[in-house]
């Protein structure tokens, strides 16, 4: 039986070459700096990303929060207006509504 010298298990063939447990430990290594180097990306870009999301998502509250007080003015002032051109009737509103609230809120 013919050897080359080297033991069976430290030499394996693979597309008819040699390939050593050390050139397969070296590619193994790599291997795992390469994956590494990709998680460590991946955590970059979600880190980026999620700062992306919450200042749109600021912009988008900010945005909304202004149109409500933008809206309640304008109530405001509709209901000022009503007031001032239809006194009496704003004033039997008000006391029907405080009324009602002082029958719901009362013990019995």
């Amino acid at each position: 039986m013919a050897t080359n010298g080297k033991s069976p298990a430290s030499n394996l063939k693979s597309n008819g070459k040699d390939v050593s447990v050390q050139d397969l430990s070296e590619q193994i290594q790599i291997l795992k700096s390469d994956i590494a180097g990709l998680t460590e990306t991946l955590g970059e870009f979600a880190t980026v990303k999620s700062s992306e999301v919450k200042e749109t998502a600021k912009q988008k509250a900010s945005d909304i929060a202004a149109a409500g007080r933008d809206k309640a003015v304008e109530t405001q002032l509709h209901a000022e207006e009503f007031i001032k051109t239809q006194p009496a009737t704003a004033l039997g509103i008000a006391a029907g509504v405080g009324f009602l609230v002082g029958m719901m809120t009362a013990r019995r």
